[in-house]
């Protein structure tokens, strides 16, 4: 993403060795370092620069040999800024204070001797997490709602609602149950001129049929048994705004031909009334259903489909979603943690494995409810797999050794581009902003096998 050129990477290391802290300090391109030698100079430096990352070594004086004012300067970093990134550096046998750092909250922890470059590839990594949470929290302020979408996948998405928000047309959301059609209505009518008007929503399928057409259209007094007042419907309530009705597959046949009358002429009547009413409304409808296989079925109007999908835009499952699980899950995590009173809760890095490997049929409903689950289920301050009700993911532990960490990330990327550019090697080799050769060369080198 985007930053500023007044925007800097800032970095804060924390250690009371002059050499190593001079050595440090030189090792992290593209990044402004500051350093602090103890707990209140760290805080005071945290408070100043507000750095995304932090080294911390957790032999700092008074206690240089233990871990106890590493420990405790941990607790206050992340108590002053919950979502700082802390990689906490500690002995080449202190196991058990590298656990206990990482269940307080640490992102990661390296033991010394410490290798500058491996370092400097964790706290990169480290930033690149805490800028991915930043971007959802600026996105969630911005009137989106609970919108989060940093995949490339539904990043076309976000870009339709961006362009159909401001007009009229009616729009169809269609997605698995629980991707989100219905935040994604919402944040249609935030960002629409209608936004100060009333949002109305309706669940076709959660109403019995023999309620449902007086609770879209009104009734006047005396049209039934127990109508003793006239009472608008739904449709008329959206006045001014945006109605959206979920599962509009569910609707029954006879209320489909008065709801395609009333979006030819927007005019509504009432349950035992006799005057038209016109209404001016913005309707949004979502199903999971295939409305074309119901058509040919018989059980949905051609006539209405094509009035209701004026502008129709598809949602991919979380499943098919690159990266926005993680996102997601943080995005919820600071949710409930903040409403439960746990706002130092982090994922260990098993339970980020576990939530990448799951396939999420329930999409993000699902993931939201299994990290409620986690908040209330956690102890300590790090969520495991077992809190989120996943079994730990079967995944390799990432390489420590620099080269065989950048060769994985280079084969990666080399078969990204060559699959993005559907076999065109010379595409492949422009998206990577390498020559045709040089791709041939590191296809070879890293004995890659392209589909042909």
């Amino acid at each position: 993403m985007a930053r500023t050129a007044e925007e800097k990477r800032t970095l804060l290391v924390v250690e009371d060795d002059p050499g190593l802290q001079s050595a440090l300090k030189w090792a992290f391109e593209g990044f402004e370092v500051v350093t602090a030698t103890d707990r209140q100079s760290a805080l005071a430096q945290l408070r100043r620069h507000e750095p995304a990352v932090v080294t911390l070594d957790l032999g700092l004086p008074p206690d240089p040999g233990g871990a106890s004012e590493g420990l405790a300067t941990l607790e206050e970093i992340l108590a002053i800024r919950p979502h700082t990134k802390v990689i906490v550096v500690t002995g080449n046998s202190d196991n058990e204070n590298a656990l206990r750092a990482t269940a307080a909250g640490a992102f990661l922890f390296c033991q010394k001797p410490v290798d500058p470059e491996l370092l400097a590839f964790i706290v990169d990594r480290a930033w690149q997490q805490h800028e991915l949470e930043r971007e959802n929290r600026r996105l969630s302020r911005q009137g989106m709602g609970d919108l989060i979408a940093t995949s490339p996948q539904m990043q076309p998405v976000v870009r339709m609602i961006e362009k159909v928000a401001p007009t009229d047309v009616t729009v169809l959301l269609l997605g698995e149950s629980g991707t989100g059609k219905e935040v994604l209505a919402r944040a249609l009518h935030a960002r629409s001129p209608r936004a100060e008007g009333p949002w109305v929503a309706i669940n076709c399928a959660a109403i019995p049929e023999s309620l449902l057409e007086s609770e879209l259209f009104g009734y006047e007094k005396g049209a039934f048994t127990g109508a003793h007042k006239t009472t608008p419907g739904n449709i008329e309530c959206a006045h001014g705004g945006t109605l959206f009705l979920d599962e509009i597959g569910d609707l029954p046949m006879a209320l489909q031909a008065k709801l395609l009358r009333f979006l030819q002429e927007r005019v509504i009547m009432r349950v035992g009334g006799r005057r038209e009413i016109p209404v001016d409304v913005r309707i949004v409808c979502a199903t999971h259903q295939d409305l074309q296989a119901l058509i040919a079925e018989g059980r949905f109007r051609e006539d209405l489909y094509y009035r209701l999908s004026e502008l129709t835009i598809e949602i991919p499952p979380l499943r098919h979603r690159e990266g926005d699980v993680v996102v997601l899950a943080s995005h919820f995590l600071d949710r409930f943690a903040q409403e439960m009173k746990k706002p130092a809760l982090r994922f260990s890095e098993s339970a980020v494995a576990a939530l990448e490997a799951h396939d999420w049929p329930g999409n993000v409903r699902e993931l939201e409810n299994r990290v409620k689950r986690a908040v209330v289920l956690a102890d300590g301050r790090l969520i495991q797999p077992a809190d989120l009700g996943l079994e730990a993911a079967d995944q390799a532990p990432l390489p420590f050794n620099l080269r065989q960490v950048r060769e994985e990330a280079e084969s990666r990327a080399l078969l990204r581009a060559y699959r993005h550019a559907g076999g065109n090697i010379s595409q492949a080799a422009e998206l990577l902003g390498i020559t045709r050769p040089t791709f041939y060369a590191l296809v070879k080198k890293y004995g890659l096998e392209l589909d042909q």
